[in-house]
């Protein structure tokens, strides 16, 4: 099966090692049956050493706003992800982790998406995510706030950090107008 042998690829690169701070440890999470696709940045540290996306108080703020719980987010076929960047860039020393490096993109995400015919939703969680696949380049508060224009096929979203807290409390539209959108669309997706 194609998919499997890029994921094997994907699992085997280490096309980054000599700028990383650890040894690579590529997370990917998508099968022949994903029909929504979460793209994030990269892993942190904690997904680098869980091997699981999203495994953070990050992941915990995701699925809520796509009202799931843990186990659907892990176990449903029909949920994937693929960030930016597939390892752990590594933090940095004035605070967050380094942005995701453009290599991996570059290397892997027009094949690994053209493996992925039945994607129907994208979840661009983040300004490196949106301005890859929309080719955005001003703010990427300005871009979730036109969230609309880029439906049906990208929905773009804060990075559930808690360090966008504060913007979230600024902003209760995206609670009110974005999270019941995109609850609804994940139904949908499970429904089928």
């Amino acid at each position: 099966m194609p998919l499997d042998g890029l994921l094997q690829e994907i699992r085997a690169c280490r096309a980054c090692a000599a700028e990383l701070p650890h040894e690579p440890r590529p997370v990917v999470r998508v099968s022949p049956e994903t029909r929504l696709l979460i793209c994030g940045q990269a892993p942190g540290r904690k997904v680098h050493e869980s091997g699981l996306p999203f495994d953070d108080a990050s992941g915990d703020r995701l699925r809520d706003w796509l009202g799931i719980d843990r186990a659907t987010f892990y176990g449903d076929a029909r949920l994937g992800t693929a960030a930016m960047a597939f390892c752990f860039p590594g933090t940095d020393p004035k605070g967050g982790d380094y942005p995701p490096p453009r290599r991996c993109a570059e290397l892997w995400r027009a094949r690994l998406l053209a493996e992925l015919p039945n994607v129907e939703l994208t979840l661009l969680v983040g300004a490196h995510a949106q301005a890859w696949a929309l080719g955005t380049r001003g703010s990427m508060w300005e871009t979730v706030r036109g969230w609309r224009a880029h439906l049906p096929r990208y929905l773009p979203l804060p990075h559930p950090s808690w360090r966008n807290t504060h913007w979230l409390k600024r902003n209760p539209w995206f609670e009110a107008e974005v999270t019941p959108y995109l609850k609804d669309r994940v139904r949908q997706v499970l429904a089928s």
